[in-house]
């Protein structure tokens, strides 16, 4: 929890890209200012001034700390300002304690000034002197953006490939983003073109981004080729489009292996990184997610807190003599939600954990509930590891 004890004002930013509307709320509740303000430094700074000349210590509070709210906490921290974030999904719950349906800047600025005053324990620390989770965050954004952009291009070669031969798609689909296959399909973009290329091409071209399996490939290429006669309509059209499609894909696929060399290299230079990675199933991509969503941990009082903002935390359904028992919950940080989730998939291989995914499969839950649940459990012990500094050991290795 954020301490506010010796706050003089509480100032709420409703960010915007141009402009902000800025509110400021004294202990008591009255407002102290309310207007907009440009995105510029010297109007911020003229503003935190006057507060601080006026009232003294002065908590800006915003609702989006990257992006859009990045320069009025640069500008607030530079000038000596404690700053504080208030999450978009507490600030939607805490606004429906204030009257009336109208949604504008200024209600939404005054929401996040109050809150600040009444409601301290709502607010997440902004860690300003930590500049390499500034940068996870900027990269692990753009990277998760490419990888939108590789799974819709990548649906889209899958779907035209399974228009024009689907025996074809059956090969190269599973391995579609393979290099080898992305250059077979940049340089051949039809069934047509692939078999004149002939075998020994095919295996010369491949064979130096897949040295082991680029015979087999293309023994495997010919058969599907072998199984369709026919010409299907759109497949000349689609020769066009293919070549281009692989080499978009083979660019994006290019730009993440970038990306997640620079992500490694700012995970490792964090001192938490050691504590996160230590867990099984925590790689490169959802390390870097956990540690830009939780930070050290500190700004959650227990694990469960912990789970409920990461949406791990099961909602039950009951009222009155009806209960429908618990259901996953559809709030919470979906970013983080995910991470755990394909942490805990990725942890499988490890026997404790494998154990329990078993133990609620035998309980009768499926394989998405299953992982939900030891998704939850690993949060509960990432807390403590956070808590404590402790690297994560197993029940099998502690026992033994």
């Amino acid at each position: 929890m954020i301490d506010t004890s010796d706050i003089d004002v509480f100032l709420g930013l409703d960010v915007g890209k141009g402009e902000h509307h800025a509110t400021a709320v004294a202990p008591a509740g009255k407002k102290a200012f309310d207007k907009r303000l440009p995105n510029t430094e010297p109007k911020l700074r003229e503003l935190f001034t006057k507060l601080q000349a006026k009232h003294g210590t002065v908590l800006v509070v915003v609702d989006q700390p990257a992006s859009i709210g990045a320069l009025p906490l640069a500008v607030a921290r530079d000038m000596g300002c404690p700053v504080a974030y208030l999450p978009g999904l507490t600030m939607r719950r805490i606004a429906d304690l204030y009257p009336g349906e109208a949604k504008t800047d200024a209600k939404d600025a005054f929401i996040i000034a109050d809150a600040a005053r009444v409601m301290p324990h709502t607010l997440r620390a902004i860690d300003g002197e930590d500049e390499t989770i500034a940068e996870l965050e900027m990269i692990v954004g753009f990277d998760d953006d490419l990888a939108g952009e590789a799974t819709r291009v990548a649906n889209r070669l899958h779907g035209l490939l399974t228009q024009i031969h689907p025996s074809l798609e059956r090969v190269l689909g599973p391995r579609l983003q393979h290099p080898a296959v992305l250059a077979l399909l940049e340089r051949f973009g039809s069934p047509a073109q692939i078999r004149k290329a002939g075998r020994r091409r095919l295996v010369t071209l491949l064979r130096p981004k897949a040295p082991r399996m680029a015979e087999r490939l293309v023994e495997e290429i010919f058969t599907a080729l072998d199984e369709q006669t026919v010409t299907v309509p759109g497949t000349e059209a689609a020769t066009l489009i293919v070549p281009s499609l692989a080499g978009s894909l083979a660019a994006v696929l290019d730009q993440r292996k970038l990306l997640a060399g620079r992500i490694e290299e700012l995970l490792e230079a964090h001192p938490l990184s050691q504590v996160l990675t230590s867990m099984p199933g925590i790689g490169v991509r959802t390390g870097a997610r956990i540690l830009i969503e939780v930070g050290d941990g500190s700004t959650f009082p227990t694990a469960s807190h912990l789970a409920a903002y990461a949406g791990l935390a099961p909602a039950t359904r009951s009222s009155g003599s009806s209960i429908r028992g618990e259901q996953p919950s559809r709030r919470g940080n979906k970013q983080l939600k995910r991470a755990f989730f394909l942490s805990a998939f990725a942890a499988l291989g490890d026997p404790a954990c494998r154990a329990y995914y078993d133990k609620k499969i035998a309980q009768g839950k499926h394989h998405t509930q299953a992982l939900l649940c030891l998704a939850r459990r690993r949060a509960d012990v990432l807390f403590a590891m956070l808590r404590d500094g402790t690297f994560y050991e197993s029940r099998t290795t502690a026992a033994t």
